[in-house]
């Protein structure tokens, strides 16, 4: 069980990074895509925290992990709304 330990610690900088230099190219692009983006690293990092808290056995803290899910949520309802708002302002739908 330890090297499985290991390997799940080892994977959450490279992933956590990835996901952070995409969500930054897309803010610095204005990409309309950047709160997907951003949902995606604050979901990476509520599973990396969640995973650190069962590896290390400290099960009364691992409840903390629902803030980066929620942020996640208000991310991806808030890219929904620009869509929706802006898909009104068209006249032109197709």
């Amino acid at each position: 069980m330890l090297q499985w330990r290991i390997m799940g610690i080892t994977m959450i900088v490279p992933t956590v990074t990835v996901a952070l230099i995409i969500t930054l190219k897309s803010w610095r692009e204005k990409n309309d895509e950047f709160w997907i983006n951003l949902a995606v690293l604050f979901w990476i990092s509520g599973n990396s925290y969640w995973m650190l808290c069962e590896f290390f056995h400290h099960e009364s803290i691992k409840d903390y992990a629902g803030f980066p899910f929620v942020a996640g949520m208000i991310s991806v309802a808030y890219f929904y709304k620009i869509r929706l708002l802006d898909k009104k302002g068209d006249k032109d739908i197709l």
